[in-house]
């Protein structure tokens, strides 16, 4: 298997040097003969840092396992293989009037990889996240038995495995609950805001009034025009398409740039042409699922225009009351860095708990910021950020991150050596071995998988 189809998202860590299929790391697996730290399951690459490589074993390509074995038309229960792609299962439960209940910013990632990551999406504050659809998992482990995991049963596996970053097994196959929609299509408006401040005035009644809610901010704006940006809000469409499109795409950066397309040049008036585009009308409009939940999926390997270096991508979460304080401050950390970041996305989370024992997710507010891999310059930014967040009670994202220290990740995530102790031996992650790994686990702690 190439190398090239193992890499992360970002394209700053290294790919993965050994690949093997679903059916071998299966068979090793039941056979009670997985080598320590050896193994990881891989979706499609959509992670942007090293939380789907394992540099010390090799990565397991679940994308072959992407059969679609059961649906109830009347309850949305969809039960699928890991490996398909989110994409497929829009478009078998859309001619049925169900979409998922959450979904992330791409469609290219697979139903292991979305319970792995328990990702979140422009509907947190209703639905919480994909975890919370989660009915049941099958996961295969190194002592050779298959466990049936839900709310019920091997619950703190259950737990342990959503949001769990592959660390607890093989996950073989889910059971999810879709939601029922009146069609894919979006109501969509876009209301433009001056400053931060007016748009925390507007974002707790546009999650009230609204299924979705997302902020684009132009982080480049100085001045008068520090903080502006678009708040996008929208419900399905009442009258609108029942049919998925085509997931592919005929546009794409076919060559890896030898150099970074997207400078401070290009991002500003970038920045300025899609507020003038978004924003110059306030009226509703009807808008294609895609375009609204999966607009970077239109420009296929868009991630090779950072260059060869690739980028990082900083995500945190901040405390509600914290928030009006905080947020500004990390774009002006960025600023005062001389950095541009070309996708700044700013949301509420709700107060919608997850089953997961580590979810990034929290009542708050989180900030997205990305920026070319500039070496050591982008590395001491990306540790202001972390340092900001933690400071004021938030975590940063580990499924986006490439580089944050382990002290960062366990004021993050204080619950973090109870998924350690629970992480299958045999499995092993960059991230975890860069993080936890080199924190002091309590002697003594233990718990048997049920």
């Amino acid at each position: 298997m190439g190398r090239e189809r193992f890499g992360s998202f970002g394209l700053a860590a290294p790919p993965a040097r050994k690949a093997i299929t679903a059916d071998e790391a299966i068979a090793i697996l039941k056979k009670g003969v997985a080598t320590p730290e050896s193994l990881l399951g891989y979706g499609n690459g959509r992670s942007y840092g090293d939380s789907c490589q394992n540099d010390a074993g090799m990565v397991v390509d679940m994308r072959p396992l992407n059969r679609i074995r059961s649906f109830n038309a009347e309850t949305g229960v969809l039960e699928a293989d890991a490996g398909t792609l989110l994409c497929d299962i829009i478009a078998f439960a859309a001619p049925h009037g169900f979409f998922p209940a959450v979904v992330p910013g791409t469609q290219f990632v697979t139903l292991g990889g979305a319970i792995a990551n328990d990702v979140h999406g422009k509907n947190h504050h209703r639905r919480g996240t994909f975890g919370c659809h989660v009915e049941a998992l099958t996961l295969l482990r190194s002592d050779g038995r298959t466990y049936h995991c839900s709310a019920t049963d091997n619950v703190r596996l259950f737990g342990a495995t959503i949001g769990g970053m592959g660390l607890t097994g093989l996950i073989l196959s889910a059971s999810i609950k879709l939601m029922r929609v009146p069609s894919l299509d979006i109501a969509e408006k876009a209301t433009r805001f001056r400053d931060l401040g007016e748009f925390f005035d507007l974002a707790e009644a546009a999650d009230q009034a609204n299924e979705y809610a997302v902020a684009w901010i132009d982080q480049l704006a100085g001045g008068h025009g520090r903080g502006r940006g678009l708040l996008f809000t929208g419900n399905h469409a009442e009258h609108g398409s029942h049919a998925a499109a085509n997931a592919g795409s005929r546009l794409s950066v076919p060559v890896q740039q030898p150099f970074n397309m997207l400078n401070r040049p290009f991002l500003t008036v970038f920045n300025a042409a899609y507020r003038w585009k978004k924003g110059k009308s306030e009226a509703p409009r009807q808008a294609s699922y895609q375009g609204f939940f999966f607009p970077l999926d239109g420009v296929r390997d868009w991630n090779r225009l950072y260059g060869p270096r690739g980028l990082f991508q900083h995500q945190s979460v901040v405390p509600d009351e914290d928030a009006r304080r905080i947020v500004p401050a990390l774009l002006e950390a960025a600023r005062r860095a001389g950095e541009g970041s070309f996708l700044t996305v700013l949301k509420r989370f709700g107060d919608v708990r997850s089953p997961a024992l580590l979810s990034f997710p929290r009542p708050g507010y989180t900030l997205t910021l990305d920026f070319p891999n500039r070496g050591e310059r982008t590395l001491r930014l990306l540790a202001e950020l972390d340092r900001i967040t933690v400071e004021a009670g938030g975590a940063v994202n580990p499924y986006k991150d490439a580089r944050m220290g382990p002290e960062i990740f366990a004021v993050s995530f204080p619950q973090w050596q109870q998924l350690e102790a629970l992480r299958d031996p045999a499995f092993l992650s960059g991230f975890w071995a860069r993080t936890a790994k080199r924190l002091d686990v309590t002697r003594g702690v233990s718990e048997a998988a049920e």
